[in-house]
């Protein structure tokens, strides 16, 4: 069984692994950018850059929970990691109207800690999604407008945030992620920035939601921190690449400790019918959801390790045809 804290430890030195947290409509991602400078080693679970960092304060009451996802793109898959945390155990403030928190006292740098910081008043159940600013024309407007939801008609204080691109601090129970990039918009072509950067969808957040459906997160159980070590068919830019066998293997490794037992049991059942030559018509696919979610992840696992054969392409085209249609909670990848 690997060793929570060491994975991670790795993990944090690793320029192709990702980490997000936040809930289902509201999230802060963290990103190595290609060129800049590789990651550093700090005390602690912690990495920071010039455009953004995370920090995990505390694995108490963890429960990770390793899975892969179907991707709408066949001859893909996504990985992660979830830090999960009891439901009650997850819980944050949970505040609904724009609220000043004074300084930030725990910011990830030194240079950070005097500027105020304002939860949102998104209202999310285990996230706080936090905006931090020393500016004095934007902390005129949030002190003013303290205590009405950021979506009151009329209220100036969102037109404020989105002009002043102030820092995004997200806090969890576990820690916090923040990014000093622009928030993606009119000043940044429409787009997010590469690298670290958030996402608030109002129409998702009105889900109430801690996690997408298509997330297998176990009964009970909140997702915290959401690490994505290095995909072996994705880039960071989200293009496929060849096949990197390491990156594949470690995840598996992963998976095999961390991991729901019938997904692997659905993912070996088809390896086993592959390497034995059973012909697609042969086959049965599992009946639960999450086997069957192995079986077709491992039918294209097979493809990109083994390479495509008549034999493969029938079982894509009998157990995997639906692959085409785009998740909308996981669009592109």
């Amino acid at each position: 069984m690997p060793e929570l804290q060491q994975v991670l430890k790795d993990a944090l030195m690793q320029e192709d692994c990702g980490w997000n947290m936040g809930s289902f409509g509201a999230i802060a991602e963290f990103h190595h950018v290609y060129g800049d400078p590789a990651p550093q080693a700090h005390a602690g679970l912690m990495q920071v850059t010039s455009r953004g960092g995370l920090r995990i304060d505390t694995l108490e009451g963890v429960r990770p929970v390793a899975y892969e996802t179907l991707s709408p793109k066949p001859h893909r898959w996504t990985q992660a990691v979830s830090l999960c945390l009891p439901h009650d155990a997850a819980a944050m403030n949970q505040r609904n109207v724009l609220t000043a928190l004074g300084p930030d006292d725990d910011a990830l740098l030194d240079a950070d800690r005097g500027a105020q910081l304002f939860d949102m008043g998104l209202g999310q159940y285990q996230a706080d999604f936090c905006i931090r600013t020393d500016n004095p024309e934007l902390l005129e407007v949030l002190n003013e407008n303290a205590g009405r939801s950021l979506f009151d008609h009329g209220n100036p204080a969102m037109g404020a945030i989105l002009k002043h691109h102030p820092h995004r601090v997200l806090l969890t129970r576990l820690g916090r992620v923040e990014v000093y990039q622009m928030i993606g918009g009119p000043d940044t072509g429409g787009k997010s920035p590469e690298g670290p950067h958030t996402h608030v969808l109002p129409k998702l957040l009105k889900a109430q939601r801690t996690h997408s459906a298509n997330t297998p997160i176990p009964e009970g159980w909140v997702p915290c921190c959401g690490v994505h070590p290095e995909n072996p068919v994705i880039t960071r830019l989200g293009e496929d690449k060849a096949l990197n066998r390491s990156a594949f293997d470690a995840f598996q490794d992963l998976l095999g400790a961390w991991g729901a037992e019938s997904y692997s049991q659905g993912k070996q059942a088809v390896w086993d019918l592959l390497q034995a030559e059973t012909p697609a018509e042969a086959a049965q696919e599992p009946g639960a959801r999450e086997a069957r979610a192995g079986w077709r992840n491992g039918i294209r696992q097979w493809r990109v390790l083994h390479g495509p054969t008549p034999l493969t392409d029938a079982y894509a085209e009998r157990f995997d045809r639906s692959a085409e249609q785009a998740d909308p909670e996981n669009p592109g990848h």
